[in-house]
């Protein structure tokens, strides 16, 4: 394999010694005892205070080392399903550097009109790319979008007087946890919906549990399978039909940029994920960004605040262009984050976006379908369906998926997500994105073939090569160890 990650001990030395690939914390290698003087009360100062005592040399070869412990986007493909690991390009993180984006949430609106500026081009952006017709930036993540898109869907239906009557939300059986969960957190019965044979939504199925008691159908397309749900309009009107709304979730929105909108298939909310999407830090919990959308009609029940153009400068003293203030919708379900979102990610987001245009974002969506079936096609697990949009799901068959996923490790790759959407077996939920070449695609399909080729008892030992070998996953989640002990202290 030409995704060759040789791990390094820490002499220098390559070789599957546990222990060798060890990486002692600073304070193990070396360290000193500094006695500082603080203006800080005796009962708030540490005394005797071990530091790290290292030269450059050895403190860059630290972190030199840990880096090459970890695998990121940034190191090879990242085929994580659904996930849409995309690269994040460099240049949107010295725009988010630069000294003017550096604004403290609670200045005032008059100081801060090249922010606000910002926040109202995203806003347009976006709901140009969803088809929706209002858009807000608070919520910090996408499963904070999909409870956000929740609550307004509640508020209008409690103003329509139905508050009480819809208390169910329908949800395919294929969708992410994530919506489950969004559903019940926001007090919902939830009404899982059962795929049809071709893995898109029954609509027989559909028509049964629709009711007077739907509030919101919550539907990704492309699905999590992959496939286009081509009767989303005959989906839109049976649940509109019901007096229900039908909520987008916006995970899979790389495959439609520029190709088509959740707002012209009947959608009317949807979340999108800006760190999938528009190439933002995932994060790793935070911060990051989960934007919604809604048609005009939901558009008073957003978050507050919104931002909005008042008015145009006259060119006199402050120069031209908009004057924007922030507003609070008339029938707003309040504040689900601080002052208007993340600002550094939304930022972020916009400069993808700008960057890129409606030519850049359709070729980034056609390229991602592309790359998924291409590799799709290239491998020689079994995929029960197709063909696809960004991403595939293949069977591993006899084989165990988590065991194939650890056993790709070996192999320099990061492997895709597996054991889900569990309306296949043995999942392996693989996305490429756009932003690997033809190279990448049949390494990648290098290593899934191999893998395939190997028996249980190899899978089984998997992987061999990493620095974090296979560990007991049960006994590490109930165990937990929530401070640190060197090796030195564990003997």
């Amino acid at each position: 394999m030409r995704y060759d990650q040789a791990r390094w001990t820490n002499d220098g030395a390559e070789g599957d010694d546990a222990e060798g690939q060890y990486e002692l914390l600073l304070s193990e290698k070396n360290s000193k005892t500094v006695d500082v003087e603080s203006p800080l009360p005796d009962d708030l100062t540490r005394e005797n205070l071990e530091l790290p005592d290292l030269s450059e040399p050895e403190l860059a070869r630290h972190y030199t080392r840990l880096s090459q412990m970890n695998y990121g986007v940034d190191s090879g493909p990242y085929p994580l399903g659904s996930c849409t690991m995309k690269y994040n390009p460099k240049f949107t993180e010295d725009v988010a550097a630069l000294p003017s984006a550096a604004v403290h949430p609670d200045r005032s609106a008059e100081s801060v009109q090249g922010s606000l500026a910002v926040m109202h081009g995203l806003q347009d952006y976006l709901a140009r790319i969803g088809g929706m017709d209002a858009v807000s930036l608070q919520p910090p993540a996408g499963a904070a979008g999909e409870f956000t898109g929740i609550l307004v869907a509640k508020a209008f239906h409690e103003q329509n007087g139905e508050g009480d009557q819809r208390d169910e939300i329908i949800v395919p059986d294929s969708a992410h946890g994530t919506n489950f969960a969004s559903a019940a957190l926001a007090g919902y019965e939830v009404v899982e919906l059962p795929s049809g044979d071709d893995g898109r939504v029954d609509l027989e199925a559909l028509e049964a549990a629709a009711s007077r008691r739907t509030a919101l159908f919550m539907l990704t397309n492309p699905n999590t399978l992959g496939l286009f749900e081509r009767d989303i309009e005959e989906i839109a009107d049976i649940v509109h039909d019901a007096g229900g709304l039908l909520y987008y979730d916006g995970a899979n929105l790389n495959a439609l940029l520029g190709q088509a909108r959740p707002g012209d298939m009947g959608f009317d909310i949807m979340h999108y994920n800006v760190h999938k999407t528009f190439a933002t830090p995932h994060g790793g919990g935070g911060p990051g960004a989960g934007p919604v959308g809604v048609v005009s009609d939901l558009a008073e029940f957003l978050p507050a605040p919104r931002v909005r153009e008042v008015g145009r400068r006259d060119g006199e003293g402050r120069g031209t262009g908009g004057v924007y203030e922030r507003f609070d919708p008339e029938n707003t379900v309040g504040k689900v984050h601080g002052f208007a979102g993340n600002w550094l990610v939304l930022l972020k987001a916009y400069a993808y976006i700008a960057r890129l245009g409606d030519e850049g974002l359709t070729d980034a969506s056609a390229k991602a379908v592309l790359n998924a079936n291409y590799l799709a096609s290239q491998i020689d697990y079994d995929i029960p369906f197709g063909p696809f949009h960004h991403e595939f799901v293949a069977s591993a068959g006899d084989q165990d998926a988590a065991d194939v996923a650890k056993r790709m490790l070996d192999y320099g790759v990061h492997p895709p997500t597996t054991k889900w959407p569990e309306i296949v077996p043995e999942a392996l939920m693989t996305e490429p994105t756009e932003i690997e070449g033809k190279d990448t695609l049949d390494q990648l399909a290098e290593a899934f073939d191999a893998v395939a080729a190997e028996d249980d008892e190899t899978l089984a030992s998997a992987p061999n090569r990493t620095t974090a070998r296979r560990i007991d996953q049960t006994s590490a989640a109930r165990d937990l160890r929530l401070s640190w002990q060197s090796l030195e202290a564990e003997e």
